[in-house]
């Protein structure tokens, strides 16, 4: 949380600026602090169901993150489609504003601190939307022309709704990252790239250099790296995209535990610790934060070890 500035800064500094300064703290894990205030989930929108039935604890959970440190806050945009959204009765039109309503609530949660900070809307991959744990295999069966056509409307929608970035995540394969990357490059604002991955490879089986590689090129990124791994997986990631891209390396791993998308619920033991984010940002991570069952605690945490290294 060190690239902030006094609460009077004006205008906004852009995250690819902050990066280029010093290491930006992300938030953790939406859909577990809805749950802790008492919002039932289990849905095939998951989180997204409460930008219609529930917008205020949306906006409570951002601010949770805020007030633990959070300098970037990730949208409740994750599962929000206009297909999933259409299986619930809700049209074109009232969808696109429940995704701006997203990047609203995110801002407006941000600015309770007063200090600095930017929103991130959430470009979730083509399996969140499937709601079958897809999104933790990819190799969906369908061309990169096919995941093209998927992602543009939202991701259109979600940029004219004013983040400050797009956040590319939880991406399982190179083809969905191929097609994520050719839908942002009209789009005229920055995104970052992230990659859930097993071991290391992506995880439908690509090796990480190939995968963070094709992100090397492309002015837009600002960071490439992982998301919604294992933190032990994460360590590994964060030195192959350095190395692989020349980029700033995002990195917000789960807490540990496994996804059960058969029974629905976490199993195993969580092994986040924020003492890791030292040697991330040795190997080249400059945006660091918490993925699922990783809260405001974690990311307060973090938010010290970041204070004391002077980061």
């Amino acid at each position: 949380m060190h690239t902030a500035r006094t609460p009077d800064a004006s205008p906004r500094g852009t995250l690819g600026d902050a990066l280029a300064e010093g290491t930006v703290l992300l938030d953790g894990g939406l859909s577990n602090q809805l749950e802790a205030q008492g919002c039932a989930l289990s849905d095939a929108l998951w989180s997204a169901r409460l930008l219609s039935e529930a917008p205020q604890q949306i906006e409570a959970a951002h601010t949770a993150y805020a007030r633990a440190g959070a300098q970037v806050l990730i949208t409740a945009s994750y599962q929000a489609t206009f297909e999933g959204f259409a299986r619930r009765g809700i049209g074109r039109v009232r969808a696109a504003e429940l995704m701006a309503g997203s990047v609203e609530s995110a801002r407006r949660a941000g600015a309770v601190t007063g200090r600095e900070s930017w929103v991130a809307a959430s470009v979730g991959p083509y399996g969140a939307m499937l709601a079958d744990g897809s999104e933790y295999r990819g190799r969906y069966g369908l061309s990169v022309r096919e995941l093209v056509r998927f992602h543009r409307p939202r991701a259109e929608t979600l940029a004219a709704a004013g983040p400050d970035v797009l956040a590319l995540e939880t991406v399982p394969d190179i083809d969905e990252a191929e097609a994520l990357l050719r839908v942002v490059q009209d789009l005229g604002m920055p995104v970052w790239l992230s990659y859930s991955v097993a071991g290391d490879r992506t995880r439908a089986g690509q090796p990480l250099a190939e995968a963070f590689g094709l992100a090397a090129g492309v002015d837009q990124v600002v960071a490439v790296g992982v998301n919604c791994c294992d933190p032990a997986d994460a360590d590994r990631a964060v030195e192959v995209a350095a190395a692989a891209t020349g980029k700033p390396v995002v990195v917000y791993p789960n807490s540990g535990e496994e996804w059960d998308a058969d029974g629905r619920n976490w199993v195993g033991r969580g092994t986040f610790e924020p003492g890791r984010v030292r040697d991330w940002q040795r190997a080249g991570a400059r945006l660091v934060g918490g993925c699922c069952r990783v809260g405001p605690s974690d990311i307060a945490a973090l938010a010290g070890r970041l204070e004391s290294a002077g980061a």
